[in-house]
């Protein structure tokens, strides 16, 4: 097929493509364990602090990456909750106040977790890194080579 015969939304994607790629790159480092014809077992808290235990290096970011998440959580639930107060007591509209639930806890998730970087200092760590070495643990350790 042409380039002229494509259609507007493929010649967007296929020029874009490379962009976008380098963008979300960070997938690829879950790609392996995500991609898989066997998808990993699910894994306990028992097994995340086995690896914390485990790991000197990637265990305590791990274990701090954990804890932020908690500050996430924590802001979701108090922007879903002050927010769809707020909307319910000036305008009486039960979607408008569901709406602003779930915008609130969308809010809150990404205000707990701006709070959780800077409190915890998770820009001087690579998360990612120890989330990858946790997943490569979890499988050679599911599939029995540990």
């Amino acid at each position: 097929m042409g380039y002229s015969e494509k259609s507007f939304l493929i010649r967007q994607w296929d020029e874009y493509k490379g962009f976008w790629a380098e963008r979300f790159s960070f997938l690829d480092n879950y790609s392996r364990f995500v991609k898989r014809d066997k998808p990993l077992p699910s894994w306990s808290s028992d097994d995340v602090q086995e690896f914390i235990a485990s790991d000197p290096h990637h265990g305590p970011t791990l274990k701090t990456a954990r804890e932020a998440a908690s500050f996430g959580l924590t802001g979701s639930l108090l922007g879903a909750v002050s927010t769809a107060a707020f909307a319910w007591k000036y305008s009486k509209s039960l979607h408008g106040a569901g709406l602003s639930f779930v915008a609130g806890g969308a809010f809150g998730w990404t205000f707990g977790h701006e709070v959780a970087n800077h409190w915890y200092q998770l820009y001087r760590m690579d998360t990612m890194a120890a989330q990858v070495k946790f997943l490569e643990w979890w499988e050679k350790k599911s599939e029995g080579q540990s």
